[in-house]
């Protein structure tokens, strides 16, 4: 690796927000890049892979510990459980394991960035104040990202030099196939099984869900602002709402997706997504013979219990990007014209008809 330019780890490099970042790192010439999965990643490109367990603390020293060149750690990795108590433990392991094998070798580390998001501000619990600004107050925890955040501002006590930023995203969306909170693929599974079945597209939540203001993340949108708070000197130890900076409502957005899949829109009609589309296995399986597309086991295609979270809240959930304009990141993005692309992309790859 060239010693003159910086030197990125992305950990968790193959997840919605990682892959992007990988990709954004590889097309710059000013980084060398290391990508951290346990599975090799599907991004073109000059870098380097380490297939290695966050989890292990042994495998994560033994992969790891040899990389003392790395100058900037971009942290994307992420471990789903059943409740938020049960996440606090292995995501505080994937982050320290991760610290404790790279900062004591890399001696010119310069910059750790964190991805966390708006249940920082308590949307999974109900309601809260919006739009959600950096400086609100949290919520009664257990939340791994104030773990998370606590934990490396305590780190960087140690006098290393270094500095950290944490971004919030919400609605995060991209290509990445199995990712447990893709908003992008609920969509367009939804879509498309719903016209393979010859239903007009209906908003899965209720009439409020439709009507609530809601924003959204292009992950590339994304992995371009956590590159500006890692490099800008000025938005060191700082946390940022990342978010396209439009908001909209679903009953809105609907329409536009519904005429890319060439189809008829329906009033809102409240289902659980995780029940109602359990079923549709072999809809899929069809779908994927009549159209010749990748094959992806049904399963893995798309987390509907992340669509119940989308379209289940009766109220607002949008957040201020202020502050990061404020701090020189002013970049925004249509979100309707986001998702479509998406789709495109989606359909190229032959994810979808």
């Amino acid at each position: 690796m060239d010693p003159k330019r910086k030197v990125a780890l992305v950990a968790g490099a193959t997840g919605v927000n990682g892959r992007n970042l990988l990709r954004q790192l590889v097309e710059s010439p000013e980084w060398d890049v290391v990508a951290v999965s346990r599975r090799a990643p599907d991004i073109e490109g000059d870098y380097r892979h380490i297939s290695a367990d966050l989890l292990d603390a042994d495998d994560a020293q033994s992969k790891l510990s040899h990389l003392s060149d790395v100058t900037h750690i971009f942290f994307s990795a992420y471990i789903e459980k059943p409740t938020w108590a049960e996440m606090v433990e292995p995501n505080m392991a994937l982050l320290t394991n991760l610290l404790n094998a790279i900062e004591p070798v890399a001696s010119d580390l310069q910059h750790v960035n964190l991805m966390h998001g708006t249940k920082w501000y308590g949307n999974h619990l109900g309601p809260f104040k919006t739009p959600a600004k950096e400086t609100d107050p949290g919520h009664m925890p257990p939340n791994f990202y104030y773990d998370q955040q606590a934990f490396v501002i305590d780190r960087q006590k140690s006098g290393r030099g270094w500095t950290w930023s944490a971004a919030r995203p919400h609605g995060i969306c991209g290509f990445a196939v199995g990712n447990p909170m893709n908003l992008v693929m609920v969509l367009a599974a939804y879509a498309t099984i719903s016209k393979a079945l010859g239903l007009p597209l209906r908003h899965p939540g209720s009439e409020q869900n439709a009507d609530s203001l809601y924003n959204v993340t292009d992950s590339g949108l994304l992995a371009r602002s956590c590159v500006w708070m890692s490099t800008d000197p000025k938005a060191a130890n700082e946390p940022f709402n990342i978010t396209n900076g439009d908001i909209f409502r679903w009953k809105d957005m609907w329409p536009a997706i519904a005429e890319y899949f060439e189809m008829e829109t329906a009033q809102p009609q409240k289902i659980d997504l995780t029940d109602m589309m359990a079923d549709k296995g072999p809809v899929w399986d069809r779908l994927v013979a009549e159209h010749d597309l990748v094959h992806i086991p049904y399963e893995k295609l798309v987390s509907w219990e992340y669509g119940n979270f989308v379209f289940t809240p009766e109220f607002d959930v949008i957040s201020s990007t202020t502050k990061a304009k404020q701090y020189g990141f002013n970049e925004v993005q249509d979100s309707a014209e986001m998702f479509l692309r998406y789709f495109e992309e989606l359909r190229a790859q032959k994810i979808i008809p």
